[in-house]
């Protein structure tokens, strides 16, 4: 997630360069043909072409409003972790009388939060973490899951039995809430079912929001529409100098130069609106505009630990570059 109050025309830059440098080739090349060579045959009607660009500012719109609810969305749902897990404490302090006990339940609810994480940050083949531009752009900040392994950080947390069971386990995160489930009803008193229900509901919120976030992880937004729409932008943005020839040499012959800047800048907009939609349809794949799934567990585990009464708390994720991850 950007942090910072906008990117910089420096970050946009980067982020752009190579696709820029091609709609200038695209637009200066028919250009050169068209002014020096005397192809006045590549010059295209407007319309047809002023058609197709209609069609895709609908069609990147939509995607840019899909991509943006799926965003949102995963931000609602973790949102909702942080209010079920400071629930769940509370229920816990009220509920286990024995430090060591309570201890070892708030270590388990870190253990499943490092887990869920853990597994967000997985890469599937169709997201877009590996194109180059966003390899660049990673340079930019940090992405703890993909440089501290998994094992060590839930060495800390786990008594060894728990830990050996979890790590034969391929959905780590709701193993770890079964774990968790168990012992809370084993560790209740009788007389206090009622607290149990209560707190077994709040387990049971914490499956389905893990559920919902696998559900956005697992299942990407349609190939189909995500295929076209980029086949679509790149034949506008093939198309548009051919169709700007002919406009800028009714205003003057000289002006058909005027072809190239007007080209790039064209072509710059709309694959740059599509570019908007691709680096948001995937939130949890580590991108600078995802949702920020390592502070908010860094902030939930502050939140619980204080409520232990410890006072070596970890210190909250800062942003780098102005991107919290």
């Amino acid at each position: 997630m950007h942090a910072g109050r906008k990117y910089t025309l420096k970050e946009i830059t980067l982020w752009t360069r190579r696709e820029t440098f091609l709609f200038f080739l695209f637009a200066a090349i028919p250009t050169a043909l068209y002014a020096l060579a005397n192809y006045k045959w590549l010059a295209l009607p407007w319309l047809p072409i002023a058609m197709v660009g209609t069609a895709v500012a609908f069609v990147t719109g939509f995607k840019n409003n899909a991509s943006y609810a799926r965003l949102w969305e995963a931000r609602q749902i973790w949102g909702s972790i942080v209010n079920s897990s400071r629930a769940w404490a509370i229920f816990t302090i009220n509920s286990i009388p024995d430090p060591a006990l309570r201890q070892r339940l708030f270590d388990r609810h870190f253990a499943w939060l490092t887990a869920l994480r853990y597994q967000l940050r997985e890469k599937r083949s169709w997201e877009n973490m590996n194109l180059n531009y966003n390899i660049e752009y990673k340079n930019q900040y940090d992405v703890a899951e993909w440089e501290e392994p998994l094992e060590p950080i839930l060495t800390k947390l786990l008594t060894k039995e728990n830990l050996t069971q979890i790590l034969t386990k391929k959905n780590r995160a709701f193993h770890l809430l079964d774990q968790q489930s168990r012992e809370l009803q084993s560790l209740l008193p009788a007389g206090n079912e009622l607290r149990q229900i209560e707190m077994q509901h709040l387990i049971a919120a914490l499956i389905d929001a893990q559920g919902k976030c696998e559900r956005i992880k697992n299942f990407p937004y349609p190939r189909q529409f995500a295929t076209l729409n980029k086949l679509f932008t790149w034949l506008f943005v093939v198309l548009v100098p051919f169709g700007l020839l002919q406009e800028f040499h009714k205003m003057g012959e000289g002006l058909v130069w005027l072809t190239i800047p007007a080209g790039t800048i064209v072509a710059w907009v709309f694959h740059t609106m599509d570019k908007i939609g691709e680096g948001t349809e995937n939130p949890f794949e580590g991108g600078p505009n995802d949702v920020p799934i390592t502070a908010l567990s860094r902030t939930i585990e502050i939140d619980l630990r204080e409520m232990l009464g410890e006072t070596t708390l970890p210190p909250a994720i800062q942003p780098r570059n102005n991107i919290l991850t």
